[in-house]
């Protein structure tokens, strides 16, 4: 079983806000990206997204209400939900889509 550094994974990605794809478990896909204080526009899935923040904090959009998810914290999108990250949000992120 590979063993990840996830935060050396995300500094080391070419772009900010560009995943890539560490692996799969059952049907979820599990992937690593790379935070820069810029905002990524709204988005909505057919799937249950899991975003949890590695280091930094996330600052999401959701509906009119502002989430924050700090280092050690999962927020669950749930399919058919609008969400948007705001500008401020840095640090690593891994993303489980189901």
């Amino acid at each position: 079983m590979p063993l990840f550094n996830l935060p050396n994974i995300a500094a080391d990605l070419p772009e900010a806000w560009k995943s890539t794809v560490l692996g799969q478990v059952g049907p979820a896909r599990i992937k690593v990206l790379r935070m820069n204080e810029m905002s990524y526009a709204e988005e909505v899935h057919d799937y249950n997204e899991g975003l949890l923040v590695i280091s930094g904090r996330m600052l999401l959009k959701i509906d009119n209400l502002t989430v924050t998810v700090h280092a050690g914290e999962l927020y669950i999108a749930e399919a058919g939900v609008p969400h948007a990250v705001l500008p401020g949000s840095d640090g690593c992120l891994v993303i489980v889509d189901v």
